[in-house]
């Protein structure tokens, strides 16, 4: 199996709109989740960072497509956060025509990733981002989050409903996962290395 450093990392571009989305050889990863569901957190704990994808203090910070490149051998793509209520009707208008420029093109992405909350049944915004990367057709993954909130009583029926409600078919993985305690961590990355 190929070896992917972590440690190389760097920040590449911020795209805005589709004209400055990257075209490339190299594979990526698309990670994907609401505002407030912990996604610079998984990036940050895979890539064994404090602060490199952004944290916000509030959610919604993410408002372009960030690209990442790792180890010079696939980016990882950080698609806007969706789903605060914060944000004005515009600005999700905004995003939306952005997610569906960027899903129009599946060569965009070799491997979706897709941060939801393991304590909470998917959100219709939840469902809408699945659908998209179920009819994008590449490889996908869904990543349950926040993992260490729950008791272990509660994981197997949570996982359960996330993958129901999100009417996953069974060859998608769904990672149980903690940002904070870095379980998940070894199985997604084995996912993300398999791209290289």
């Amino acid at each position: 199996m190929q070896s992917l450093n972590v440690n190389r990392a760097e920040f590449i571009k911020s795209a805005a709109s589709s004209a400055q989305f990257m075209a490339s050889s190299v594979p990526a990863v698309v990670f994907a989740g609401k505002s407030n569901v912990g996604k610079s957190s998984v990036i940050n704990r895979l890539l064994n960072r404090k602060n490199f994808a952004r944290v916000g203090a509030s959610p919604g910070k993410t408002i372009h497509v960030n690209y990442f490149l790792i180890d010079e051998k696939l980016y990882f793509v950080d698609l806007p956060g969706y789903g605060y209520a914060k944000v004005s009707q515009s600005e999700r208008q905004r995003w939306g025509r952005l997610m569906e420029e960027f899903f129009s093109d599946p060569s965009r992405m070799q491997l979706g990733v897709m941060i939801v909350d393991a304590r909470h049944k998917p959100t219709a915004d939840d469902v809408t981002m699945a659908s998209w990367f179920l009819a994008a057709g590449c490889r996908f993954v869904v990543v349950a989050n926040k993992l260490d909130k729950l008791k272990k009583s509660e994981i197997e029926p949570n996982l359960h409903l996330i993958r129901q409600t999100l009417s996953l078919p069974e060859e998608v993985r769904l990672i149980p996962f903690s940002a904070e305690k870095g379980a998940g961590k070894e199985l997604l990355l084995s996912e993300i290395v398999s791209l290289i």
